[in-house]
């Protein structure tokens, strides 16, 4: 992806055909000497002749160089040209546009929508409002890259000394180091709805798929752990006698080895368990302890296989602990989101652009090319 707008110089390039063109437009007269008798013969223009010497191909040698140096010099040196700008999130560009095409009820159109009812405003209510709030109504609108402040700190070149930059965002990952940055950046984040009294979580509303073998003494074990799971507001726990598509979870407690044609995300194989039936590649791993939870890990065709002396749990403490590691080793980690802040100009100058090679040396190239450019013309006309 191109950087900056001044990557376009390149497409100059075909001006290099001009001293071309010119230096074969040049053409010398041959010199004539009058004669006492040239009266008696017939009139004639005088003759042209394309002479070519060392000194014109030099010449147009060096001013083809002097026009690709000075391309290249415009391509690499940094020209600020934006002003205030106003970064706006995809996701709450596209909120607005879907709510704006979603049919609603009369009653809940205008103010009175259901976001707003809830404690949170609508998008396009909430973007407008900023923006007015920040004197930037009349500033141009961009939608806000990936790695926004990464890709701010590199781009900042493209903006005046003084610009103003507003990013309204739905959510924004929290850096490791917030930048420093040339150009005043306000960071505002939507706010997040409150939820509705009495409205269940999300996490009690998702429901999740277990299949479980095990014999009938110790299937009691697995259905009580279950509901504890569920009573604990975990989700909804569906327990199945065979494994579909939505199956997130395999309990095998058994023995023999399983189905052939059985798969899930994850396995709980009590120890010593037939992994060997699953077709792992390496042996499982070295126990490990999590919370004070025995476990074997590894992978296999069928899943990921979870092997534990202290399976199932036969105690809260143990049943609680087995939770926790499952929830944690499981999800993926959330990044923290970013406050709403302000970030005043930390430097007088924007950095280097990226990718791009100084162009001071380029100003001296230019410099000696005009230099000879100039000699060569004086060498020419003697």
């Amino acid at each position: 992806m191109i950087a900056s707008g001044q990557a376009l110089w390149w497409l100059a390039l075909p001006v290099l055909l001009l001293p071309i063109w010119w230096h074969r437009q040049k053409r010398q007269r041959v010199k004539s000497e009058p004669l006492a008798t040239a009266r008696f013969l017939p009139a004639a223009p005088p003759q042209t002749a394309r002479v070519w010497r060392w000194e014109d191909l030099t010449l147009l040698a060096l001013r083809c160089l002097l026009l690709a140096a000075l391309i290249a010099w415009l391509a690499a040196t940094t020209m600020p040209w934006r002003g205030d700008t106003v970064f706006i999130d995809p996701a709450l560009a596209a909120r607005t546009s879907q709510a704006a095409s979603s049919p609603e009820p009369a009653q809940l159109r205008g103010p009175a929508s259901v976001s707003a009812r809830r404690g949170a405003p609508a998008p396009s209510a909430w973007l407008e409002q900023q923006i007015a709030a920040a004197g930037m109504s009349a500033a141009p609108r961009m939608p806000l890259p990936g790695n926004a402040l990464q890709w701010l700190q590199a781009n900042e070149h493209e903006w005046r000394p003084g610009a103003r930059l507003l990013v309204l965002a739905e959510s924004i990952p929290m850096p490791a180091q917030i930048p420093r940055l040339a150009h005043a950046t306000d960071i505002r984040i939507l706010p997040t709805p409150a939820p509705a009294a009495g409205a269940p979580d999300a996490a009690q509303r998702a429901e999740h798929r277990v299949v479980v073998s095990a014999p009938p003494e110790r299937m009691a074990a697995w259905r009580a752990l279950f509901a504890a799971f569920d009573a604990a507001g975990g989700g909804h726990y569906v327990i199945e006698d065979k494994p579909g598509t939505s199956t997130g979870l395999i309990v095998w407690d058994s023995p023999a080895a399983p189905p052939p044609g059985w798969r899930a995300p994850l396995w709980w194989l009590p120890a010593p368990g037939p992994a060997a039936a699953f077709g792992a590649s390496e042996p499982p791993a070295k126990p490990l302890t999590i919370n004070g939870l025995p476990l074997q890990i590894t992978d296999s065709p069928r899943g990921r296989l979870w092997i534990s002396s202290a399976f199932p749990p036969r105690s809260a403490e143990a049943a609680s602990v087995l939770y926790e590691s499952w929830q944690a080793l499981s999800r993926p980690a959330q990044p923290y989101p970013m406050p709403a802040v302000q970030l005043p100009p930390r430097r007088s100058t924007p950095l280097a652009m990226p990718n791009t090679p100084p162009a001071a040396w380029l100003a001296y190239v230019l410099l000696a090319l005009f230099a000879l450019e100039r000699l060569m013309t004086h060498v020419r006309r003697r």
